[in-house]
């Protein structure tokens, strides 16, 4: 199929004005002189740089971009400055059944723009072919995008950061707490109105010291990147809350942006910084917000579809979808491949970013004939100088052939855990059969993360994430309720191993609320006493609820936003996670830097962990395979660390007590050598236990249904 002619009536062109520029660095960067535009490109035939008035809306020149190297299309514009607005047209072949969907009536958003202005406007005018045409996605649209589509914005990157460093939180000190720059502010009543929703909101000094406070190391904020709402979204009311949308990998979204400056987010940076608190991005580089075949051409469709995408072999007008979201970015290729490193490489060196969170990563390791952990993409991370320093943690799983890889990525990578998240519920919950996985995922998953010198924290262990229950509906709600997403319930994952504990939702009734409550100590003891890197969800720590809607990525309005009027169970229950947070950083066995695995030091007679049935014996195999076995005892002892640990704490030894039963197990405490006695520094049956009275060995310590303890052994000369 040939090119059709372009009609569209075009601005003035001043033909002297452009040089030749150089083809790198990539996108618009000015150098005070003026701005060097650069943009990848390997089957177009013609770019063009579109320049609009400071309000974006009236394109006032079209310049052709002059010299071509090496598959970069690159000029230089003279006495520009930063604030310029620009776009690109892009020339080529419109043949979709071979790939190619060159349409330059329709504006193109530079992949590597630092900011955008405006915010996309649905149109037909969007779309580069023509909605209704009988031959669908293979006829050609020639009215003008431009109205309708976001515009670039060249920036200045000068920011003075004064004393802003990494805070280097060590992995085994991490604790990662999820949240939306714009939920979390929302609704805090010290956050300015102006400010709630902004990077700026999350500045405000009683947040931060909120979260300072609770004890946890690293802000994991949910996309932050530009993202597109969906039409449908937006027809109903409501938005893509999450982000997992993006368009644009190297420009913040605007609607964060309260000043409408970049400096914004820098200064967000330093103050969590300055809070001693890290800054890790959900980066989405599997997809792009273009969609199928059917969907926009906003950005990359236009500059390079067969490059950038992964296309159907046999039928190049089809999208492979390992995304589930219509479209999949191809890392396999050298230049979408340096794309994203660039993007990272900007987040981490520019803006001081800690690390980055990774949705659905198995695609970012996929070649055509599935994942491989020496993909190119991965190994670059490995051995890039900036990226091998900041933390990377993989969604291990995608939506194609092959794409759940949960352990399966290399050294220098953690995952997250969902293994843990769905033995946790299970056992809590009370089901069969759980007992060994149990003990499995207290002990980091060493089934699987145990290898080639991989550390406990390499397992990223949750009972909640954004997607999902929170905590509070975890045991609350037997099903979901997303009714308000207005798609009949049917959204959602249906696979929640939650309960409600006898009534559906809220209730008045005292001991369903006093088990609901104690079945969430029993979760978050679980979650930061277990070996392995914890994180939890913003609002869990005070038993935030989002009404049994476990699939809120639409919702920007109370369900989805943080509720910061807490009630006196939810102040409880807070007191009692910024404990448990303490208690873990004070003892260096509960993040211990090797995997336990029951082996035994024959110098001083001791294992790394001794499991122990009620009775205070070593657990059986039979035991073991009991499906109907649900208390068991995890004897930490800090004789058997590794050489050369010698920090306050670290010899402790430690028993950890799990009941889920529904009655009382009466557990006998064990006898250690040596003699001593054992304290109870947490009992999820009475929250305000601190370890003041003493048990004998050999004690039958009645253990509550449902609950968990937490012993240490106290040894006469350390009195």
């Amino acid at each position: 199929m040939t090119t059709p002619t372009t009609t569209t009536a075009e601005p003035h062109v001043e033909a002297t004005r452009i040089r030749e520029g150089l083809p790198f660095p990539l996108g618009a960067t000015w150098d005070g002189l003026g701005v060097n535009f650069a943009i990848f490109s390997a089957n177009a035939t013609k770019v063009e740089l579109c320049l609009f008035d400071d309000a974006g809306e009236v394109e006032l020149e079209r310049i052709e971009l002059p010299e071509y190297t090496d598959e970069i299309f690159h000029g230089y514009l003279p006495d520009v400055h930063p604030g310029l607005i620009y776009g690109y047209r892009v020339h080529g072949p419109y043949d979709p059944q071979n790939g190619h969907r060159f349409n330059p009536h329709k504006l193109l958003i530079d992949p590597y723009a630092k900011q955008l202005v405006g915010q996309l406007k649905w149109s037909e005018a969007l779309f580069g072919y023509t909605i209704g045409h009988p031959d669908a996605d293979l006829s050609f649209d020639e009215r003008d995008s431009a109205p309708f589509v976001p515009k670039c914005k060249v920036i200045d990157p000068a920011h003075t950061w004064g004393r802003d460093h990494r805070v280097n939180v060590p992995w085994d000190k991490t604790i990662i707490y999820e949240t939306h720059v714009r939920g979390i502010s929302m609704r805090h009543p010290a956050v300015p109105q102006a400010l709630r929703g902004t990077f700026a909101g999350l500045m405000v000094d009683d947040l931060l010291e909120h979260i300072r406070k609770l004890g946890v190391s690293s802000v994991e904020l949910l996309p932050i990147h530009a993202f597109v709402n969906d039409q449908h979204l937006l027809h109903k009311g409501m938005t893509n809350y999450w982000g997992y949308n993006s368009i644009a990998f190297f420009a913040p979204d605007p609607r964060y942006l309260a000043s409408g400056k970049i400096a914004e987010f820098k200064e967000m940076v330093a103050h969590l910084h300055d809070a001693n608190l890290e800054v890790i991005l959900d980066v989405v580089y599997n997809h792009t917000a273009e969609g199928n075949e059917q969907g926009p051409t906003l950005s990359m469709r236009g500059i390079d579809n067969v490059s950038y995408y992964r296309l159907k072999p046999d039928d190049k007008r089809f999208y492979i979808n390992d995304s589930g979201t219509g479209n999949t970015l191809d890392l396999s290729h050298p230049c979408v491949l340096q794309m994203v490193t660039d993007s990272l490489r900007y987040w981490a060196g520019e803006m001081h970013v800690d690390g980055f969170r990774f949705d659905l990563a198995t695609i970012l390791g996929r070649y055509h004939d599935g994942f491989d952990e020496r993909h190119s993409f991965l190994v670059a991370c490995r051995q890039d100088p900036l990226l091998r320093q900041v933390k990377l943690i993989a969604e291990p799983w995608d939506c194609g052939p092959g794409g759940y890889q949960v352990g399966g990525f290399p050294p220098g990578w953690v995952e997250w855990n969902d293994r843990f998240r769905d033995t946790v519920r299970a056992f809590w919950k009370g089901d069969d059969g759980q007992l060994a996985d149990f003990a499995a995922r207290m002990t980091a998953s060493g089934e699987m993360f145990n290898q080639r010198g991989r550390r406990p924290y390499s397992s990223v262990n949750f009972i909640t994430a954004h997607d999902g229950f929170t905590l509070n509906d975890l045991v609350s709600y037997n099903d979901k309720h997303n009714e308000a997403n207005d798609e009949n319930n049917q959204d959602g994952s249906q696979h929640n191993l939650s309960w409600n504990h006898g009534v559906e939702g809220p209730t008045d009734n005292p001991g369903i609320n006093a088990l609901r409550q104690r079945q969430m100590r029993n979760f978050f003891a679980t979650l930061l006493l277990a070996q392995g890197t914890p994180m939890l969800v913003a609002g869990d720590e005070f038993a935030r609820t989002q009404h049994g809607n476990n699939n809120a990525y639409c919702q920007d309005s109370e369900i989805g936003w943080v509720n910061w009027d807490l009630s006196d169970d939810g102040k409880a229950l807070l007191k009692f996670v910024k404990r448990l947070i303490k208690l873990r950083l004070s003892y260096p066995i509960l993040r211990r830097g090797r995997f336990l695995v029951g082996s035994y030091n024959e110098d001083i007679g001791v294992k790394d962990v001794t499991w122990l049935a009620p009775d205070g014996s070593e657990m059986s195999t039979e035991q073991w395979q009991d499906s109907h076995g649900r208390c068991l005892g995890i004897l930490l002892d800090g004789r058997a660390q590794e050489t050369g640990i010698r920090r306050k704490g670290a010899d402790a030894t430690l028993l950890l007590v799990v009941n889920a039963h529904h009655d009382i197990v009466d557990f006998c405490l064990p006898e250690v050598p040596d003699g001593g006695f054992w304290t109870c520094l947490v009992d999820t049956h009475q929250p305000s236990i601190r370890g003041q009275e003493r048990f004998a060995f050999d004690h039958p310590y009645a253990v509550t249904g449902r609950s968990l303890l937490l012993f240490e052994l106290q040894r006469e000369e350390d009195e």
